[in-house]
């Protein structure tokens, strides 16, 4: 039971500004549960907190100030506060900082907002129409039940000012209700699929999982298009039926519509959603009904883990090899590992859904720490498609051209058919470079030493490391000579551009993130696709992630090779996740599927495994490779990135550390470094990166930052600690 604190007792409230302790303040009158969201006095501000424990005394009490008031939210639980606090000792993140992850929603203070809601009323109108017919024969179905203008418009077909009259004559009763308003029950016997033999076996071990009550990890893996998704709602089935609630990650926004639409179907009902396109309002919404337990499921983004559950019972972490579950800025956090710890931490469930999965998760489950399942074959009449290679060095092609004949050939014979064909290349805009061929000259951003990317159907030159835009210049920048600016490389723009010539008679569409300017016009952009509204798609690894094309036979990849470049130590698991991705948005329906990788190293080993299907024998090799290396998973790294405006002190604070490595040298750890990050600027910030080397079992956190607090960090200087660096930018 959290401890109560009448008034005037000392407590310790954490607040969510950058200060490295909680603050002591006097309980408030009527006294305060510990958890209790508060406001509380800072100088002259108001600001937030949580009522952390009973205060440390070390202050005179007759100046500590007391705490203003206790908001209308239900308390933080026991189980959130230690996910933060474990979670920043991992991450070397201070707790403040996790508390503002654990506060997004904004108005937590504030009383609950009222909106306008219409009922029947108890008189007939004066003057009846059509309209108004319609609009009482809507209200009187519902059964006492009252629905928003918007939603009473829309089911009766009729515009708001016929419902603004008749609330007038008092045949509609107009009423203010409360915005933040449970969500629908979900109901975990409505609408189940019969499944095939695996899925049924699968789904029946995740359920009995669930009703354990005890924490496990399982990674379930199946080869795209297995059912995956249907095999973990059974676990979301099990888990509402416990009275518990459950949590479902997606990598990318733009896959929320077709799931949501799944759900629905699943249960009845849409649930709760967490991502960067809900509305304040709803976000507030979603935080306040989770904490009060009127949410029983949630489909959000990673930061969709710090939310205030009430009792969380399951965790699935959909598509759980995904990148974008990695957040490389502010807080440094891997969602699929604090997914892992969280769960333990409230006895829920996790399941970890891929068909590639990261060699982490292969790992754990090779180890025996997580359980896994497998599904394969793919559910329904659809086949897994089949994959070749293009060997681009018998291939003729002139040198502005991307597309192979060969490819073109398989193109042209899909669309013959009447099925659809996707292009895919990793690279957003329409060129990587803009090279000036009088001389030389390639334009870069005046804020990063990255190169600028041409985007034509904006008209404009991006850099993707700080969103800088400028307009294509009509002269070079360095010598200024005229017309001579040339497009370098191809983008999915140009791509685009060149299957417009090549395939005249064919409608395209081009799937990027960049292109969209809300994620509702990408889902619906999708959604056109899937119902036949495009014959070519061509697209960034956007498209790779979980979408179903029920008309799509051929993918073709342009450049397989684009990700075995550089020396990422993820290289290989990464293009191999991403080609297998790709490949499987082939013949998910009736009509079986082709793959086919352009590539100039068909005897790569990562192609020749891609091609193979041997996906055991890929995760076994690499394994060994990095076990041999002692690198992830079998080793630990941490990165450090030093900034500043200043190249010369962030190159001597870099040198400082690795001289004074001590506190790492004692646990066996290695320091590689400084060096310039690969951009070496970013918004003006020099950038020098250290690299920690450490055995698999060491405590490295403790040792990193007794390190790290060698080093005062003065002016303009950053440090940012990376533990498990997913990328070495």
């Amino acid at each position: 039971m959290d401890a109560f604190y009448d008034e005037g007792t000392l407590v310790a409230v954490l607040t969510t500004q950058p200060l490295d302790r909680a603050l002591d303040y006097k309980a408030p009158e009527g006294g305060c549960w510990q958890g209790a969201f508060v406001e509380v006095p800072l100088g002259p501000r108001k600001v937030l907190g949580v009522v952390w424990g009973p205060g440390r005394g070390d202050f005179d009490y007759a100046r500590v100030r007391s705490v203003i008031r206790v908001l209308d939210a239900a308390p933080m639980r026991d189980e959130l506060r230690s996910f933060l606090e474990r979670a920043g000792d991992y991450t070397l993140t201070p707790l403040s900082a996790m508390l503002r992850l654990a506060t997004r929603a904004p108005g937590l203070g504030d009383a609950p907002s009222m909106r306008k809601i219409y009922r029947l009323g108890d008189s007939e109108p004066e003057r009846m129409t059509d309209a108004r017919r319609r609009v009482l024969d809507v209200l009187s179905d519902m059964g006492g039940l009252a629905l928003t203008q918007g939603e009473l418009a829309e089911t009766a077909g009729v515009t708001p000012s016929v419902i603004k009259g008749l609330a007038k004559t008092g045949a509609v009763r107009e009423e203010e209700a409360p915005r933040d308003t449970p969500f629908p029950r979900l109901d975990p016997d409505y609408g189940g699929k019969a499944l095939a033999d695996d899925q049924a076996v699968a789904a029946q071990d995740l359920r009995a999982g669930v009703a354990s009550g005890r924490y496990g990890t399982v990674l379930l893996k199946g080869v795209t298009g297995s059912g995956k998704t249907e095999v973990y709602l059974e676990a979301v089935a099990e888990c509402l039926a416990q009275g518990r609630q459950a949590l479902v990650l997606l990598p990318e926004i733009a896959l929320t519509a077709e799931f949501l639409t799944r759900v629905e179907a699943r249960f009845g009902a849409r649930p709760a959603e967490w991502h960067s396109g809900v509305t304040v309002t709803e976000r507030r919404r979603v935080w306040k009904q989770i904490a009060a337990g009127g949410a029983q499921l949630v489909v959000g983004a990673r930061s969709a883990l710090f939310l205030p559950y009430r009792d969380l019972g399951l965790v699935v972490v959909d598509e759980e090899h995904d990148t974008s579950y990695k957040q490389d800025e502010g807080v440094f956090y891997n969602a699929r590992d604090m997914a892992v710890l969280r769960a333990s931490i409230c006895a829920a469930q996790v399941v970890l859904a891929s068909a590639t999965p990261s060699l982490e998760s292969w790992a754990n489950a090779d180890a025996g720490k997580y359980r896994r399942l497998d599904l394969t074959s793919r559910f329904g009449a659809s086949l897994l498609p089949e994959m070749r290679a293009i060997d681009m060095r018998a291939e003729t092609l002139p040198s502005n051209r991307w597309v192979s004949p060969s490819l073109q050939s398989e193109v042209l014979a899909r669309l013959q058919k009447g099925e659809q064909a996707m292009l895919f290349l990793n690279r957003r805009g329409y060129a990587p470079v803009t090279i000036c061929r009088a001389c030389g000259h390639q334009i870069g951003c005046p804020h990063c030493d990255a190169r600028m990317v041409e985007h034509r159907f904006l008209q404009r030159l991006v850099c993707h490391q700080c969103g800088e835009t400028i307009a294509k210049p009509e002269t070079c920048p360095s010598c200024g000579a005229e017309d001579k600016l040339a497009a370098v490389g191809p983008g999915v723009e140009r791509l685009a551009e060149e299957a417009a010539e090549l395939f005249p008679q064919a409608r395209l569409a081009v799937l990027s993130s960049d292109l969209f300017g809300s994620a509702r016009a990408l889902k619906e952009e999708i959604e056109k696709i899937a119902q036949g509204g495009a014959d070519i798609v061509i697209g960034t690894q956007l498209v790779a992630k979980g979408h179903n094309f029920p008309l799509l036979t051929l993918v073709g990849v342009i450049d397989a090779d684009l990700g075995l470049q550089g020396s990422d130590l993820r290289a290989a698991e990464r293009t191999f996740q991403l080609m297998r991705q790709v490949a499987g948005r082939a013949g998910r329906a009736e009509k079986p599927g082709v793959a086919l990788l352009q590539t100039y190293q068909p005897e790569h080993p990562v192609i020749r495994a891609i091609l193979s299907g041997d996906e055991e024998g890929f995760w076994q090799a690499e394994a060994d490779e990095r076990r041999a290396a002692g690198m992830p998973p079998y080793g630990r790294l941490a990165g450090v990135i030093l900034s500043s405006t200043e190249v010369q002190e962030v190159f001597d604070l870099g040198n400082a550390m690795a001289r004074q490595d001590a506190p790492l040298r004692r646990i066996g750890a290695q320091v590689y470094g400084p060096a310039p990050a690969p951009v070496a600027r970013v918004r003006g910030r020099h950038r020098v990166r250290l690299l920690v080397k450490a055995p698999k079992g060491v405590a490295l956190q403790p040792a990193l930052a007794e390190w790290a607090a060698q080093f005062r960090l003065r002016g303009e200087l950053r440090m940012a600690i990376d533990i498990d660096p997913q990328s070495f930018f």
